[in-house]
C-alpha cells in the first residue's frame, strides 16, 4: 500500500483537468505537491487553491515537450526539496487530426509530452527512490493505448509506448527484487474539454467519464498499489479483442461506436 500522508508527489501537467484534481484529492491525504506545468496562471491558481486548503505545495514551469527543460527542473527538485516519492506522469496531449492532415511538428510534439517526457522524469527520480528501497511512478496511458483509433494516429501511438514503457518498467524493477511500483492507467474519454466532442454509441458500456470519479479512482489506485487501472471495465474487453483477426477486429470496433468516437471531435481548440 502507498500511505500519500507527508509524501512528496510529483504530478506533470498539473494545472488543469485530471492533473489539477489529482492534486487536490492527494493534497487531501496530507501529501506535499510538487507541480509542473507549462501554464504559469494556471499553476498559480492551484497554488493558491491548494494553500487556501492548507496543502504545501511547489510549483515548476516546464515544457515537457523540451528534455534539457525536464532535466533542469527535475534538477531543482530533487536540490530544492529532496526525494519524490511518487511520480505521476500525467501530461498529454492531443491534437485530434488525421495522419494526412497532422504536421511533423504536431506528431513529434506528440510523442515528446506524451511518451518521451516520462523516460526523462523517470530516469531522474527513479535513481532515488531505487536508493531507498521505496517509491511509486504512475503512468496516465489511455484506452487508445490499448486500441487504435482514426483521427488518433499518434496520441493512440504515443499512448501504445506508455503501454510498453510501464510494462516493460515493472518486470526489469522485478528482475531487480525492487520494491519501487508501477500503476498504469487506461482511462476512456474523461469529460475534461480536452476531448470535447467525442461520442460514444452505448454509453451505458463505454461512457464519458466524470473527471472527478476518475480522478477518485487514479488516487484510490495509487494508494492500493494497483499495477493496472483501465476503466471503464469494458475497456478491458479491447484485450481479448486483440486476440481476433482483423476483419473480425475493426467490425466489433465499428459496432460498438469507437471507430467514429472523434468524428466531431473539437477538443481545447485553439489555445
Amino acid at each position: 500500500m502507498t500511505d500519500l500522508l507527508g509524501k512528496n508527489v510529483l504530478i506533470t501537467g498539473a494545472a488543469s483537468g485530471i492533473g489539477r484534481l489529482m492534486a487536490l484529492k492527494i493534497a487531501q491525504r496530507g501529501a506535499r505537491l510538487i507541480l509542473w506545468d507549462v501554464n504559469v496562471q494556471r499553476l498559480d491558481a492551484l497554488h493558491a487553491e491548494l494553500a487556501a486548503l492548507g496543502a504545501v505545495s511547489r510549483t515548476h514551469v516546464c515544457d515537457l515537450a523540451d528534455r534539457d527543460a525536464i532535466n533542469a527542473t527535475a534538477a531543482r527538485v530533487l536540490q530544492e526539496g529532496g526525494a519524490v516519492d511518487v511520480l505521476i506522469n500525467n501530461a498529454g496531449i492531443v491534437n485530434g487530426k488525421s495522419l494526412l492532415d497532422s504536421s511533423d511538428a504536431e506528431i513529434e510534439r506528440t510523442f515528446r509530452i506524451n511518451t518521451l517526457a516520462l523516460f526523462s522524469t523517470t530516469r531522474a527520480f527513479l535513481p532515488g527512490m531505487l536508493a531507498r528501497g521505496t517509491g511509486h511512478v504512475v503512468n496516465i496511458a489511455s484506452a487508445a493505448g490499448l486500441a487504435g483509433v482514426p483521427r488518433l494516429c499518434d496520441y493512440s501511438a504515443s499512448k501504445f509506448a506508455v503501454v510498453g514503457f510501464d510494462e516493460s518498467l515493472r518486470l526489469e524493477l522485478g528482475q531487480l527484487g525492487s520494491k519501487v511500483v508501477t500503476t498504469l492507467v487506461c482511462p476512456s474519454f474523461i469529460d475534461t474539454g480536452m476531448f470535447r466532442g467525442v461520442k460514444t454509441r452505448f454509453s451505458w458500456l463505454l461512457p464519458i467519464m466524470v473527471p472527478d470519479d476518475a480522478a477518485e479512482r487514479i488516487v484510490r489506485a495509487i494508494e492500493a498499489d494497483r499495477r493496472r487501472l483501465v476503466m471503464p471495465r469494458f475497456v478491458l474487453a479491447a484485450l481479448v479483442m486483440r486476440a481476433l483477426p482483423p476483419r473480425a477486429f475493426d467490425a466489433l470496433m465499428a459496432f460498438f461506436g469507437i471507430t467514429h468516437s472523434m468524428d466531431e471531435f473539437t477538443g481545447h481548440g485553439p489555445p
